[in-house]
């Protein structure tokens, strides 16, 4: 579980983040909606919305980790802070891969984490 290994999963993701919560309440119209995890990167000077899949990537889970970064940037960035980043973590062939997302374009990127039962 990541909650339970928070420190090597966060120093697996690289440089940088920082834990700010985990099942992070936002409010979007009169709906309550619960980010996975939201992070910070002090590499880049900003927030990440990290979101977990058990399953592969499909287009909703994009659509959600957009709003949810777009949430972000409205109500909880600092003028100062660069746009928020979304990080898609998801189980394929039974690894876990990480694959971005980002406000003004989507792009994927895997690789491999060396990281045991996370879900």
């Amino acid at each position: 579980m990541i909650l339970e290994d928070m420190d090597n999963f966060l120093k697996e993701l690289g440089v940088g983040f920082l834990y700010a919560g985990h099942e992070f309440k936002i409010k979007i119209d009169n709906d309550f909606q619960y980010i996975d995890f939201l992070l910070f990167n002090t590499k880049y000077n900003c927030y990440v919305v990290l979101e977990v899949k058990t399953k592969k990537v499909l287009a909703n889970h994009i659509g959600q980790t957009l709003n949810y970064m777009n949430y972000i940037d409205k109500y909880i960035k600092e003028p100062f802070h660069n746009k928020t980043i979304g990080v898609i973590l998801c189980k394929k062939e039974n690894k876990f891969i990480l694959e971005y997302c980002s406000n003004y374009k989507i792009f994927t990127t895997t690789f491999k984490l060396n990281l045991h039962n996370l879900v």
